[in-house]
């Protein structure tokens, strides 16, 4: 008997097993990537694939270079990254305070993987690559600044997506500032609050101060 033209062939089969164990191997890799240039930002591929469980072609099979196998490392921390901030409740309560919430789960996930961040950056500065890889962050951001815009609290004089470019890179100076020790971390996120609730010229003052103590930073944003 023929088997129905609805039911796949055993090539058809075949193919799917392959791909399925492609994204298998795969993933092992950016996961055991994860770790390993999180303890040992300077490992070699050799050692990624030893800690993955397959041989160093099986890498290179997927990433034809190291720099391409960091930047899909990052590529994966980002998106865990994005899912963090997520889940941060972007859309309850005031703006100023959701959007605080967002970036004080940005920092506690990449603060979990200090070694990988300073790998990545070593890597060759693209602003359209680096520009896609942030398009999940960039998106939940802006939902929280056109909401704060539309409910009057924060001042809609500045484009949103300006604004969101403008959020994003103060955050990456705050942790350069941080990661350099030129602010300690905690004057690094106090900094951070009171500049980005300027940019954002909140209509609240005192209710944004006050969002500025809720997280992890903790302490009334103050200038200096």
């Amino acid at each position: 008997m023929s088997p129905s033209p609805s039911s796949p062939s055993p090539s058809q089969d075949r193919s799917r097993n392959r791909r399925a164990d492609a994204r298998r191997s795969r993933a092992s890799i950016l996961d055991a990537a994860i770790r390993l240039l999180n303890e040992r930002p300077d490992a070699s591929v050799e050692a990624v694939a030893t800690a993955a469980g397959v041989t160093r072609q099986t890498v290179y099979a997927h990433f034809p270079s190291r720099e391409r196998l960091l930047a899909a490392t990052l590529d994966r921390l980002t998106e865990r990254t994005a899912a963090a901030m997520a889940a941060a409740e972007p859309d309850s309560g005031p703006a100023a305070e959701a959007l605080l919430r967002l970036l004080d789960a940005a920092e506690r996930c990449t603060a979990e993987h200090p070694g990988l961040v300073r790998a990545a950056a070593a890597l060759p500065t693209d602003a359209r690559e680096d520009a896609e890889r942030h398009v999940a962050v960039a998106e939940l951001l802006e939902r929280v600044v056109r909401r704060g815009r539309h409910d009057g609290e924060f001042d809609d004089g500045l484009p949103a997506d300006w604004l969101v470019s403008a959020v994003i890179a103060l955050a990456h100076t705050a942790s350069e500032q941080a990661e350099a020790g030129r602010l300690s971390p905690d004057r690094a996120r106090e900094v951070l609050r009171t500049s980005l609730l300027r940019l954002l010229g909140t209509g609240s003052g005192r209710a944004a101060e006050g969002a500025g103590t809720g997280g992890t930073g903790g302490g009334e944003a103050r200038d200096g």
